[in-house]
């Protein structure tokens, strides 16, 4: 749908999409000017922040946002939107200025407050605290990846409903989240999917926070996205706002993800910082800031959207709100022509679980022995029987951990449910955080819980956003064996259950299993560790859907004495305190046995002697339960159960050990 501006300047657009209005010379230049000095003030009075890259990076972003950007402030959340992420998120002033400027609800007192305690304006941005922002960044690099999983996201939602999914992602990013390693990792997987979709522009200033990047990096950065195979050009003046436009015009003509390389200055307009490290995070300080200001012409107050720029803001923002009102009326002509369709969109949008769930994850409970990853697998092919939504991989290891989900994504068929993420343990999890972010899928990833430690960052992102992936970590313990110490973990479920609102789960059989899978998939507001054995284990089906305990004798006689003790294991230990438990009662304890499956939920009974059984770290135990039984050192290489008994893992190391605590009770 092409169309002349008030200029009489052509904008053409795909004939899903509203062209947009090309503002004046005059008008993009003042525009320009307003967002470098709104960032300036907003660093100025909070005596605190990042002018550099928003003064130089302004032009870019207002390009985007003016010309491009497919979006409407009044519904944040309309489904179709393009997505924007800042993913130098130092610079969330820039962005914070575009929000205000075209009307989202974040009003001039929220800039004034910038970086306070409470405002809407936090140091970095962050998904859930201002409207408009869609993912949390700061630790570079992320920003990028997680657009690369919106990206994925809208090619997977357009093959299931290419009636209502037409959008794209953008993303500015700077020189050192090309330089942190997830950058390598999600870029390489979006050119080997051929993300047409995905734009990023590259604040290419040549500064990093101690000085010039030559320093430390000489990488050839188009060089290296055309050999992932995208679309590449560089924008040798980062002012030049037709010749960006330009560039992104090209780049959405292309089938390949592109990476524009924008030529910048950080600090631009500042006259003795501009170009040099001093512009990258503090204050210009009042006299820098001044001169910047009367270099530029600028002589408004502090805080100042001039009439003009506002005004175009508001038509653009109306051409945004049609747009969404477009695409309102094509989705009720979906639902009227396809409502079953329209209505498993609207329900996997709204993250809502479809009737069934409960009872196709129970009907995966045997009685044969089997470790709790195998348990995983057949939980995962009763969940995908159901929720067609359900979409995720493994970090090259789908076999191993129990996450086979069929045929897998290609370019060429975006509709399935497997991703392959290869070995990128970090892009994986940072590409879920995305796809979940973009709304309409229930994620999960996969790889051994002692390779945990390679996505930490990304999974402490899933934790601070509240998206409800599923980590899906195995191999638990030293019981892997022959791997030996590098591939055994030991302080990892511990690491994990410190990470707030990380919902970590350690199932004993298939009941529990199946159990928490159920929790993983009701929870929405937060993510689930999901950490499971390699070695089969027996089956007490009696527990699903308990409480996660069972008791051993009746309780009347409990804490009546010194011979009530309270054994507390998770995973595959639990069958061993079931053991050890047999054996304490024949010598004439009352010995209650709880697995818990979520060590967050345990409550010790304080009338008995409570002791823990877990093959890991005895750290988070340490002043819950009176004994601790684990392992504080690295494991060892030899067979599993050989590995687990020279620790002490076994019935009778047990038993001598809570002797000695008894102290001859026993």
């Amino acid at each position: 749908m092409d169309g002349p501006d008030q200029e009489g300047r052509v904008m053409p657009e795909s004939t899903v999409h509203r062209p947009l209005v090309a503002p004046s010379v005059e008008t993009d230049q003042l525009a320009v000017d307003t967002l470098r000095f709104l960032a300036a003030d907003m660093v100025e009075a909070a005596n605190s922040g990042h002018p550099g890259m928003p003064m130089g990076a302004a032009p870019m972003a207002w390009t985007l946002w003016s010309r491009h950007l497919r979006h409407d402030p009044a519904d944040p959340g309309w489904a179709d939107r393009d997505r924007f992420v800042l993913s130098a998120g130092h610079g969330s002033a820039l962005l914070y200025g575009l929000l205000h400027l075209f009307g989202y609800e974040l009003p001039i007192e929220e800039l004034r407050r910038f970086r306070q305690l409470g405002s809407r304006t936090p140091g970095h941005p962050e998904f859930g605290e201002t409207p408009g922002v869609e993912c949390t960044t700061g630790p570079l690099g992320q920003g990028l990846a997680m657009a690369v999983g919106m990206a994925l996201a809208e090619r997977m939602s357009h093959a299931r409903y290419p009636e209502i999914t037409d959008h794209r992602t953008y993303a500015i990013v700077g020189d050192g989240c090309l330089m942190e390693g997830v950058s390598h990792e999600a870029a390489s997987f979006a050119g080997h999917l051929g993300l047409g979709r995905l734009i990023v522009l590259w604040d290419d200033n040549a500064i990093t926070i101690d000085g010039s990047v030559d320093r430390s990096c000489g990488d050839d950065q188009i060089t290296r996205f055309a050999a992932y195979g995208w679309h590449t050009e560089v924008v040798p003046d980062g002012t030049d706002i037709e010749a960006i436009d330009a560039a992104l015009r090209r780049a959405k003509a292309d089938p390949r993800p592109s990476f524009l390389a924008v030529r910048t200055m950080i600090g631009h307009g500042a006259p003795d910082v501009a170009g040099t490290a001093k512009a990258h995070g503090s204050p210009l300080g009042a006299d820098q800031l001044a001169r910047a200001k009367e270099i530029a012409g600028w002589d408004y107050p502090p805080f100042t959207v001039p009439e003009q720029v506002g005004a175009t803001c508001a038509v653009l923002a109306e051409i945004g709100a049609e747009d969404r009102a477009d695409w309102v009326s094509r989705f009720a002509e979906f639902s009227s022509t396809a409502p079953e369709r329209a209505e498993e969109f609207t329900r996997a949008g709204a993250r809502i679980l479809p009737a069934g769930l409960a009872d196709a994850l129970s009907g995966i409970v045997g009685d044969a022995r089997r470790a709790t990853r195998q348990s995983s697998q057949a939980c995962l092919d009763a969940v995908l029987s159901v929720l067609p939504e359900l979409v995720g991989g493994s970090a090259d290891l789908a076999g191993s951990t129990g996450t086979t989900c069929g045929p897998v994504v290609t370019r060429d068929d975006y509709s399935r449910t497997a991703i392959a993420f290869g070995i990128r343990e970090f892009g994986m999890a940072a590409i879920l955080n995305g796809i979940s972010l973009h709304g309409g899928f229930r994620v999960f990833g996969s790889t051994f819980l002692v390779f945990a430690d390679y996505l930490r960052p990304a999974l402490r992102l899933s934790a601070l956003m509240s998206q409800p992936v599923i980590y899906v970590l195995t191999h638990d313990s030293i019981a892997v064996g022959e791997d030996g110490p590098t591939h055994q973990p030991v302080e990892h479920v511990e690491s994990l259950r410190v990470i707030p609102g990380l919902q970590v789960l350690r199932p004993a059989d298939d009941a529990e299993t199946a159990l928490a899978w159920e929790l993983a998939l009701t929870r929405t507001d937060g993510p689930t560790a999901l950490i499971l054995s390699r070695q089969a284990l027996p089956q007490d089906n009696s527990r699903y859907p308990g409480t996660n305990s069972h008791s051993a004798a009746a309780d009347s006689g409990r804490g009546q004495d010194l011979r009530t003790v309270e054994l507390v294991a998770t995973g595959s230990e639990v069958a061993l305190a079931a053991a050890v438990a047999e054996q304490l009662r024949a010598d004439g304890y009352t010995v209650r046995v709880v697995s818990a499956l979520d060590r967050s939920r345990y409550s010790p009974d304080p009338s008995a002697h409570t002791i823990s059984i877990e093959a890991g770290s005895t750290a988070g135990w340490a002043g819950v339960v009176d004994l601790a039984i684990g392992i504080d050192e690295f494991g060892h290489s030899g067979p599993g159960a050989e590995v687990m008994a020279h620790c002490g893992f076994t019935v009778q190391a047990v038993l001598t050990r809570i002797g000695e605590y008894l102290g001859g009770t026993r």
